[in-house]
């Protein structure tokens, strides 16, 4: 049980969001804008699809439009996928079409008036491993160039998620500190010309190796990533991070996330986050998709995942009020 603690200020605002993906190709947008409206949530993570970087201008004001006219806005887009990991491999055509859809997902972001556009890393190869070290150097020159384009085109922010496994850098506390800690010397080498660099963080990522043994735990790894945190997804997983799910009724005996604990973490090292707002997505990855008897749970998954979240934060904040 918690221990009540009054010894600091609340200068961090944490807000709940909802991370798109759930909903590809099974229900609409407006679908979903409803339902967070209904449940009391307004920050939609936009999670890109097959189409996304080939719709034209026009599709996203009206998708904006949409968002608006329920009270949502779109803060944040991040890959749905690893489809922007095209320099962890040697392969020049995949880090050209990286370049391009990058490039587009930062113009969409501005479309959409939207702050900050992220995404993970991608994989390396596991036939071709000893790539990694090469692959994250030309990552690195890549989000670099990145930064500056994001900047004209009126966004403030990139972020990258920490991973769960050494195909798929950062996987650990030190590898996140360096990539940390380059990007952000970078952009404050010339805050001018660059946006700033932050952490997609999640809350149910950690480090197990190939004999299921944790290396690094999840909290832990959340915690390392909070100098550079600017925003993180929520979800549930298992002891060795092996799947994820939701906060719905069935799910929470077997998951290992402690929601009170995530909040009470954030909150006593807020002074270490470079934000006053963090805002925390649910990412669900949903039922089996394309089944008649498994979409039709969505909704309800998608409800009792996010009350539930709520009812923790309440219970938390009576409890530190």
């Amino acid at each position: 049980m918690m221990e009540k603690k009054l010894d600091w200020e609340k200068n961090l605002t944490i807000e709940l969001g909802v991370k798109s993906d759930p909903i590809q190709y099974r229900y609409s947008f407006d679908w979903l804008f409803n339902l967070m409206a209904e449940e009391g949530v307004y920050n939609l993570q936009l999670g890109t699809f097959a189409e996304f970087y080939s719709l034209p201008d026009t599709y996203f004001y009206r998708l904006k439009e949409s968002a608006q006219s329920k009270g949502i806005q779109i803060s944040s887009i991040f890959t749905s996928h690893r489809e922007l990991g095209g320099f962890l491999n040697p392969e020049k055509e995949l880090a050209e079409i990286t370049r391009k859809n990058y490039q587009r997902m930062i113009e969409i972001a501005a479309l959409l008036e939207c702050p900050v556009a992220g995404s993970s890393m991608g994989s390396v190869y596991r036939d071709q491993i000893e790539y990694r070290p090469q692959g994250i150097q030309s990552f690195l020159n890549f989000i670099k160039e990145m930064m500056v384009f994001a900047k004209d085109q009126g966004l403030s922010w990139l972020t990258l998620e920490p991973m769960s496994c050494y195909a798929e850098p950062p996987c650990n506390s030190v590898e996140l500190k360096k990539i940390g800690d380059e990007l952000k010397q970078f952009h404050l080498s010339q805050p001018e010309k660059t946006v700033c660099f932050g952490y997609c963080s999640d809350v149910s990522h950690g480090w197990a190796n190939q004999e299921k043994t944790v290396i690094e735990n999840n909290l832990d790894y959340f915690i390392a990533s909070f100098p550079y945190l600017y925003e993180f997804h929520f979800k549930n997983t298992d002891s060795i991070y092996n799947s994820t799910f939701g906060f719905e009724s069935e799910s929470l005996e077997r998951g290992i996330i402690d929601v009170k604990q995530i909040y009470s973490i954030l909150m006593k090292n807020q002074k270490t986050i470079p934000v006053t707002k963090v805002i925390g997505y649910l990412e669900h990855p949903g039922p089996k998709f394309g089944r008649d008897y498994s979409d039709c749970l969505l909704e309800r998954w998608l409800r009792e995942s996010l009350q539930y979240l709520q009812k923790q934060w309440t219970e938390w904040s009576t409890i530190f009020s």
